[in-house]
């Protein structure tokens, strides 16, 4: 009789609970993994890609908008015009947006983010594309007008950039703890060392095609634990996250989907070129001799990335391939080494990021230096630490390994000021000629030129073009493959 009483409220209780699928509610909340914690929230004031991937499109917007595919369309700006010589450019800009604090969006503000950003005491990582205009003129609300010192035409990809976003003008020296923008996001609560949240903003003037009402971002570093959230279900999707060790796992399970997408990244190993006996370039093709760049695409990121030679990717305009300028060879380095009167053992610095790919490319390098005669000590920082002491002053290293994700930054070459310490006149005028051939077939081979210079001069280690590994929830739609520039688009992300 009880199981009787129990089959019967069983079916009760299915009967009461089953509704039509059109009638539940799609989930519209997400968490999200994170390898790293931004240090801010204001991409225009500070170098850590991880600022793009939470505020990018979400708190912040553009005059314009890169695509997955590397294309650019409208998205503060509605239209744009360019001079023949492309040292002028025309937007439009979209009519009645607001900023999250009710101001009015308009050229006055993208007047003020772009003077702002190129401002002599500005620490936009950018800040050489907004000195290069001549003059941002505001003709009317509606309409802003760059007029640059040289022609540029990759300027509406540049604009669709972080270090472009337009900022409210009373907000902005508060941005960094407290963003204001257009997006479709603002910032909800933030645990400094665990978590992060954004809220939709019912006011976002396209507020309806935004499907995710929150957005949880949990900051995990270490890659056991970032897989143990996936497979717990913590987390629902790890942008450019996992390693590619774990693939196998998350493929063979029905619950995931793993895209595994190229980029326009390059991973280096950084190299003082300031530093004695860094300065001189025997010693720096030395360190690239000593390098076997398919060990440590093996070592670093597990085989899935694409050996460079210089600071450039396959696919983009001009690209050559320098491989062979310096090519893995031992014994040459010894030689070299020898020549610049080093005597071995030579101790050097290896101060090296949190990420997985600058942890374990390290190993790898360290071993291939030392059967050269080069001790590389090894020292793991935090990214606060890296940044304020290795890429900001005063640039305390000798080496490091990071991946520089910013597509047509040839242009770091020509800052002095920059961590790299390369200093080079020749470099300089040819990357000027560069920036003022407006042809593209003459630009391409004058591109090929910079990569070859760059390689000849060793004024890094160029090792590969990285492919990034995203693994989410299979119900999760929207998420992107490919990484174009390192963002995470939340508003067009939602529940199947």
């Amino acid at each position: 009789m009880l199981k009787r009483l129990s089959i019967v409220a069983l079916a009760a209780l299915v009967a009461a609970t089953a509704v039509p699928a059109s009638a539940q509610s799609k989930k519209d909340s997400v968490v999200v993994g994170m390898t790293l914690e931004p240090p801010g929230l204001d991409p225009t004031s500070a170098a850590a890609a991880a600022i793009a991937e939470v505020t990018l499109y979400n708190v912040y917007e553009t005059l314009t908008k890169i695509n997955e595919d590397g294309s650019v369309s409208p998205l503060l700006a509605s239209s744009w015009q360019a001079s023949s010589d492309l040292k002028s450019y025309t937007f439009k800009l979209v009519k009645g947006v607001k900023f999250q604090n009710g101001e009015a969006f308009d050229s006055a503000a993208v007047k003020f983010s772009f003077e702002r950003a190129g401002a002599a005491n500005s620490t936009n990582k950018d800040k050489a594309l907004f000195q290069a205009m001549e003059a941002v003129n505001a003709p009317d609300a509606e309409t802003i007008q760059v007029k640059l010192k040289y022609s540029e035409p990759n300027l509406p990809f540049l604009l669709g950039q972080a270090t472009a976003a337009i900022v409210e003008p009373k907000s902005a020296p508060t941005n960094a703890t407290q963003p204001v923008g257009t997006g479709p996001y603002t910032l909800g609560s933030w645990a400094k060392g665990s978590s992060l949240s954004l809220n939709k903003w019912p006011d976002y003037r396209n507020a309806a095609a935004v499907k995710l009402s929150k957005v949880t971002i949990r900051f995990i570093s270490d890659p056991a634990a970032q897989v143990a959230a996936l497979l717990s279900g913590d987390v629902d999707a790890f942008p450019r996250g996992t390693t590619a060790r774990t693939i196998a796992q998350f493929k063979s399970d029905p619950r995931f989907t793993v895209l595994i997408g190229g980029s326009k990244a390059k991973t280096i190993v950084t190299i003082n070129n300031k530093k004695k006996p860094l300065d001189d370039v025997r010693v720096r093709r030395a360190i690239l001799a000593a390098i076997d760049r398919k060990a440590m695409i093996e070592g670093a990121v597990d085989g899935l990335g694409t050996p460079i030679g210089s600071f450039y990717v396959p696919g983009s305009l001009g690209y050559v391939d320098t491989t062979d300028i310096n090519p893995y060879d031992p014994e040459k380095a010894k030689k070299l080494l020898a020549e610049a009167g080093i005597a071995t053992p030579l101790q050097l610095s290896l101060r090296l990021p949190p990420p997985a790919y600058a942890r374990q490319g390290g190993e790898v390098l360290a071993a291939q230096l030392a059967k050269v005669g080069i001790v590389a000590k090894i020292e793991n920082l935090e990214w606060a630490a890296w940044l304020s002491q290795v890429f900001n002053g005063p640039h305390d290293f000798d080496l490091t390994i990071v991946s520089h994700v910013e597509p047509f930054d040839l242009v770091k070459f020509t800052d002095k000021n920059y961590y790299f310490g390369y200093q080079s006149e020749a470099f300089d005028k040819l990357y000027q000629k560069i920036v003022d051939t407006p042809n593209e077939a003459e630009r391409t081979k004058l591109l090929g030129d910079a990569q070859r210079m760059l390689a000849t001069d060793a004024a890094a280690g160029f090792l590969f073009q990285p492919q990034w590994i995203t693994v989410i929830n299979k119900k999760l739609k929207g998420v992107w493959k490919d990484v174009p520039q390192f963002e995470n688009d939340f508003a067009s992300w939602s529940w199947e």
